[in-house]
């Protein structure tokens, strides 16, 4: 898209109207509301009022209260009242929900140490959050946390990449 004298010409029009960035840039067609106002910012054109509604006094309008003071103002369930059991099995309306499930432990992840005393490679194997999840495992190579197949996948060169 460029910007021809006629496009300018009509940004100008409609941005002096008080047209919305995204107004003018659907009016234009092929560009976009950023554009716009890149170009309304190079061409140095004036500043429009702030969308945000004013009261009569010319102050900002009443703002709404705190998430926090508008939960502590809901109304509150009633407390349920115990029910008189009787020798009956409870209905399913009377019987408990279930439990929700305890959240899982999630460990710091220590490496591994091999059988010859090495560290064991760290490369995941499978998702972490589904049973049978776990780490290579084979001996990792020197001064790396991989052994030489996953370190080969883990690391290449420039040259290799490109």
């Amino acid at each position: 898209m460029e910007w021809t004298e006629q496009r300018i010409e009509m940004l100008r029009r409609l941005w002096g109207q008080g047209q919305t960035a995204s107004q003018i840039a659907a009016a234009l067609g092929g560009v976009t509301r950023n554009a716009v106002i890149g170009k309304a910012h190079r061409l140095g054109l004036t500043g429009r009022p702030s969308p945000i509604k004013r009261d009569a006094a010319g102050g900002d309008a009443p703002k709404r209260r705190p998430a926090a003071r508008r939960i502590a103002m809901a109304p509150q369930p009633k407390p349920m009242l115990p029910m008189q059991r009787s020798n009956q099995a409870p209905t399913h309306a009377e019987a408990a929900p279930p439990a929700p499930p305890a959240p899982q432990e999630r460990r710091a992840y220590q490496p591994q140490r091999t059988q010859a005393g090495g560290k064991a490679c760290s490369w995941p194997v499978g998702d972490p959050k589904q049973p049978g999840f776990h780490f290579c495992g084979e001996p990792a190579e020197p001064g790396r946390p991989y052994c030489g197949t996953h370190c080969q996948q883990a690391y290449q060169r420039k040259s290799e990449a490109a």
